[in-house]
Order: C-alpha cells, then sequence, then structure tokens
C-alpha cells in the first residue's frame, strides 16, 4: 500500500461518516490461541527496511552504517517507508 492508497481509504471513511473514529493497528499476537490484537497508532513516520528470510518480511533497520573510513553510507538493499507506531 503507497501513502496515496492510504489516503485515497481515508477519504472514504471520512465521506462515511468515520472521521472521530479511533484508528488501530491489527496484528496477530503469537499466542496459542493465535489471538487478533489491536494496537495503538501513536505516531507515523519514516523507517528504512530490509527483507529478512527468517521472518518471510521486511524488518527495520538502522538507517545508516558506517564504513572503514568512519563516514556513514546507506546500508544496501534497504528501502524507506511510512511506519505507523
Amino acid at each position: 500500500m503507497t501513502v496515496q492508497d492510504l489516503f485515497e481509504q481515508m477519504k472514504e471513511l471520512i465521506a462515511g461518516g468515520h472521521a472521530d473514529k479511533e484508528v488501530k493497528f491489527a496484528y496477530n499476537y503469537g499466542d496459542h490461541w493465535r489471538t487478533t490484537v489491536a494496537a495503538s497508532i501513536d505516531t507515523v513516520g519514516e523507517a528504512s527496511v530490509k527483507y529478512s528470510d527468517y521472518h518471510s518480511m521486511d524488518k527495520i533497520v538502522e538507517d545508516n552504517q558506517y564504513d572503514d573510513d568512519c563516514e556513514m553510507t546507506p546500508k544496501p538493499d534497504t528501502r524507506t517507508v511510512i511506519i505507523l507506531e
């Protein structure tokens, strides 16, 4: 989903009378019952991510790394995305 896609869906929700509704993020808690929980979203911002074979999804990584000359360089294979936290 892109920011534009999210914006369009939010416009539809607002037009449908849902502007005052709270927004949550749903995910599987990982417990025995596979409970889907709804976490609060406190901030929206950018983060660098890289695909993790272990997790079979993106994971958040530090934005930059130091090379041998103590210069900051972007980590390879990362993308900047919008994160809802």
